[in-house]
């Protein structure tokens, strides 16, 4: 770019992990780093000095909030240009580009594809990328470096069960997966850098070793050691049990229950709707319709889950919302039959003999259950239980009862 040398170009020194994935000038980039680590005021000087290169480079984060770091430092950086008016900043498009060029710094949201459509450019930078879904690049970013054989960086932080909640992503592992691929890669096309938050000098790092008193041990090591976890320890579930077992198809079922666990606000967690059948003596998951939305809109699909699989019953759990629950779905259709069940013991006594079934191998997942087995193997008794777990366990007690399993302890109302 031609730039009178009057104006300063004011670049954040960059730590000796940013410097390493900066001046690493490979194709395709993949990071995995802490919190605080450094990674987008990285990513924001390597966009920077691409610009300035005369490429096109386009940001983009889940959500407004996200893109803000980046934002402020792009513009902190070019601010002497900018003010001279040799480049034209636009705050609402967030874009710094060079007048009567293609040349264009440029930072947008993007959870999915249809959010990151619209654009093309040389350096693509999908921050946070755990949380989007994986379209955001395989449908529209890849097709958006054709143009002049562009370069992309793939920044992450290893999901925790609560921020998995988030994510857009069909599987919560995908920005794991693509790590690895990159670690493993032999072709000379890929990079992957790993830093800690613990790696950025600039923060106080008393403060990040008291963080290990203020999280979780498992969320300590995801969020600030950048510690890539699938399993947490004490799991009930672990990945080798679900995947010995899975199939492809399923016999024909004698019994079909659907699962919810149900949320009593639009605005809160998700209700888990899992669909699970019996044969013989195994069982099979069949569904997830696990959804977030008002009692209405979790019930309708409740509902339609039930009609979609001809299942034989609805089951509820009843803590949350009580007869609630029955009447909002009886409200849409009184003829589908509901079973309230209570939960009078603890989580993981619940939990237990299902999980036990699954040792046995006699539960098998038809097909892939991305945020399911996420939740399955990630959860530790003690913890709070997420949606999707809940509603497998009650659909597996009810298809369970009378078969020669231990039998969990609730109450039936209605």
């Amino acid at each position: 770019m031609s730039m009178d040398p009057e104006y300063l170009i004011h670049l954040a020194t960059p730590h000796e992990k940013q410097k390493a994935f900066i001046e690493c000038g490979k194709k395709r980039i993949a990071i995995c780093a802490g919190r605080r680590g450094g990674k987008t005021i990285g990513s924001a000087t390597l966009a920077v000095k691409k610009f300035l290169d005369g490429r096109r480079v386009l940001y983009a984060a889940p959500t407004e909030d996200q893109i803000s770091s980046f934002w402020y430092e792009v513009k902190r950086a070019l601010y002497e240009p900018i003010e001279a008016k040799v480049l034209e900043k636009n705050e609402t498009m967030h874009t710094i580009e060079l007048p009567r060029t293609k040349q264009r710094i440029r930072a947008k949201t993007a959870f999915n594809a249809d959010t990151l459509r619209g654009d093309y450019a040389d350096l693509l930078i999908l921050d946070e990328f755990q949380l989007m879904n994986e379209d955001a690049w395989e449908v529209v970013g890849a097709p958006m470096l054709a143009d002049n054989d562009g370069d992309a960086v793939f920044i992450y932080t290893p999901p925790s069960l609560k921020t998995r909640t988030f994510s857009k992503a069909k599987d919560p592992r995908h920005a794991s997966k693509m790590f690895k691929k990159a670690q493993a890669d032999q072709s000379g096309r890929w990079a992957a850098f790993h830093f800690t938050s613990f790696d950025n000098p600039y923060i106080n790092q008393d403060a990040l070793t008291e963080l290990a008193g203020d999280m979780t041990a498992l969320a300590y090591r995801q969020e600030i050691l950048a510690e890539d976890v699938d399993e947490a320890p004490g799991a009930l579930w672990t990945r080798e049990t679900i995947e010995q077992a899975r199939v492809g198809t399923y016999p024909e079922l004698d019994y079909i229950v659907v699962g919810v666990d149900p949320s009593a606000t639009s605005g809160g967690d998700d209700a888990g709707i899992i669909v699970a059948g019996r044969a013989d003596q195994s069982y099979y998951i069949i569904g997830d319709h696990t959804i977030q939305g008002s009692p209405l809109t979790w019930a309708g699909k409740a509902i339609d889950a039930f009609t979609l699989n001809k299942a034989n019953i609805i089951v509820a759990e009843s803590n949350q919302g009580g007869e609630m629950v029955t009447q909002t779905i009886h409200n849409i259709d009184r003829d589908v039959p509901v079973k309230l069940v209570f939960a009078s013991r603890g989580k993981a006594t619940r939990a237990e003999p299902i999980s036990a079934l699954y040792e046995r191998g006699l539960v098998h997942h038809v097909g892939q259950f991305y945020a399911l087995e996420d939740e399955m193997c990630m959860w530790v008794p003690g913890d709070r239980s997420p949606n999707r777990m809940d509603a497998l366990v009650w659909a597996l007690t009810e298809l369970s009862r009378g078969s020669g399993t231990k039998r969990v302890a609730y109450s039936i109302q209605g």
